[in-house]
């Protein structure tokens, strides 16, 4: 194997950033730099590093540094870590610790890093994961997020529980409420707004961030809005992330109108245009109690409100590393 050196990224390079983020095995949109370029200039100290063997791209990491030298992976979006093509074990191991000795060589004091769990990898390896752990990282947090594997052919409704099945037909039937693709963001950033509040929360994204993606990865996110007589009660943001996985972001809705169980059409939908466009996971998001002082506080009834669509969890795990001083 040939020596693994390690340079900064540059806008010159967005190009080719993105180009190999899009044919590796476990890239997601979180990783381009299409998307982290949503965020205004200056809001992070970003140090996204290269990883070239002989002239060819062997890797990347996107991240930044926080507080006191310290580099977490991903800064402003929701996956990080290594992104690889499908390399053998070996290879796996000399980009870790090639990433460690160029930590620990500038000064850095941790690293946390967050990569996408294991459904995302379109070839599944856990080399790098492996790697890390007996090269004695260890793990900050879980969180445990829900996804649905869409193995089953057009009858997906069959593989819903009686209760999603009876709420799903019944809506069909009756025709009181329609889903279809909106760019809407001003609407649909109003129910954002009222449903994060109920829960004492506030969204991720601005209007402005969701308007501003919609334009640098246009292909990539999707926002479908139901309606009750022409009025806009619910939506769901999407995110393409990779040719395996629709990532549901936002599922929201105004709680006026929760009698009319207007998420269980945006789950039907979500799946129906998943399967029909060649998806194999749609994952529906962390399922944490956000009030719990314990950030690993699963959220019983949101769990169990997924699981009614056939979801499975899957863990969203933060390797840590600490170097001595």
């Amino acid at each position: 194997m040939g020596k693994i050196e390690v340079i900064e990224f540059h806008e010159g390079l967005k190009g080719t950033w993105d180009n190999f983020v899009e044919r590796s095995n476990n890239g997601t949109i979180f990783h381009l730099q299409s998307f982290l370029n949503y965020h205004p200039r200056g809001k992070f100290n970003f140090h996204h590093l290269m990883f070239y063997e002989n002239s060819k791209i062997v890797a990347l990491l996107p991240g930044g540094i926080v507080d006191d030298n310290i580099f977490w992976s991903p800064v402003g979006a929701s996956y990080g870590s290594l992104v690889t093509e499908d390399i053998p074990f070996e290879k796996a191991l000399q980009l870790v610790d090639t990433m460690m000795n160029y930590f620990d060589r500038n000064g850095f004091k941790e690293i946390f890093l967050i990569p996408p769990p294991i459904i995302y990898n379109k070839k599944i390896t856990q080399h790098i994961e492996y790697a890390m752990l007996y090269r004695r990282f260890d793990f900050e947090l879980h969180y445990i997020s829900h996804a649905i594997h869409l193995r089953f052919e057009k009858d997906f409704l069959s593989y819903f529980d009686k209760t999603a099945r009876k709420t799903i037909r019944k809506i069909l039937r009756e025709e009181k409420l329609e889903i279809r693709e909106s760019n809407d963001y001003t609407t649909f950033n109003e129910i954002l707004i009222k449903n994060k509040a109920k829960h004492n929360a506030k969204p991720t994204h601005s209007l402005e961030d969701m308007l501003r993606l919609s334009q640098l990865v246009p292909n990539k996110v999707r926002l479908n809005m139901v309606y009750y007589e022409e009025k806009p009660i619910a939506g769901s943001w999407l995110f393409i992330c990779n040719p395996k996985v629709v990532l549901c972001f936002y599922n929201m809705l105004l709680y006026e109108y929760e009698h009319l169980k207007p998420v269980y059409l945006i789950m039907y939908e979500t799946v129906r245009w998943a399967l029909e466009n060649g998806f194999e996971w749609v994952d529906i998001g962390v399922s944490q109690d956000t009030k719990s002082p314990d950030p690993m506080t699963p959220a019983l009834s949101l769990i169990q409100f997924k699981e009614r669509f056939n979801s499975r969890g899957i863990l969203r795990s933060t390797y840590h590393y600490k170097f001595r001083d």
